[in-house]
């Protein structure tokens, strides 16, 4: 019931945003659109996940692989599980320093209760939007590059830091199945900051 209400909000606001001309009460809409497209990738998160079950039966030797080639990167990873919940699996440490945090802080717990949108910006959408991504990889089994992505941070005060990203998520499979989803970001805060400052000053 909740899942068909919050689709049924969703196709409602997106026609009023079609149809709303006053700049205001479109921005009203934009909120209402993008709490509820929040609210759906949640719910999705958390009763269904992106898939039923997961394989994870392949060798040791393979495990043992990647997670040390996982580990050792320089760019930031972090490693999901699919299934109900979308449990965080690992991060490595370079995904830890660009996003404030610790492995030992955040896996094993859920990925949008570790990293929510920030509640001071109503129109904010790197829940949905990472949400929508992750689903086409599971979906096509292919990667899935997202556009630039303000996705604000916690900071070690719990204090949300506004951060700009180039995500880019992509399917683990082994023996033909699906095990994990491997999100990547690049930090692109302070080129997006001068390309609006710069746009500011022109």
């Amino acid at each position: 019931m909740q899942r068909f209400i919050l689709m049924e909000n969703i196709a409602r606001f997106r026609t009023w945003l079609a149809e709303e001309h006053d700049e205001f009460d479109r921005r009203v809409v934009r909120e209402l659109l993008a709490k509820a497209l929040r609210d759906f990738a949640i719910f999705q998160a958390e009763s269904a996940g992106l898939i039923a079950e997961i394989d994870v039966s392949q060798s040791q030797e393979q495990k043992t692989m990647f997670r040390n080639s996982f580990e050792t990167s320089g760019d930031p990873y972090l490693l999901l599980d699919p299934r109900k919940g979308l449990h965080i699996v690992d991060i490595n440490g370079a995904y830890g320093e660009a996003t404030m945090t610790s492995s030992a802080k955040v896996a094993g717990n859920r990925l949008f209760d570790i990293f929510p949108d920030n509640p001071q910006d109503p129109k904010a959408d790197g829940v949905s939007n990472l949400f929508t991504s992750l689903s086409r990889v599971v979906e096509t089994g292919k990667l899935d590059t997202m556009a630039i992505q303000r996705y604000d941070v916690r900071d070690a005060d719990g204090v949300f830091v506004t951060k700009y990203w180039k995500p880019v998520n992509r399917p683990i499979v082994a023996d033909g199945r699906l095990i994990y989803l491997l999100h990547h970001v690049e930090d692109v805060t302070e080129a997006v900051a001068k390309k609006q400052l710069s746009s500011c000053q022109s």
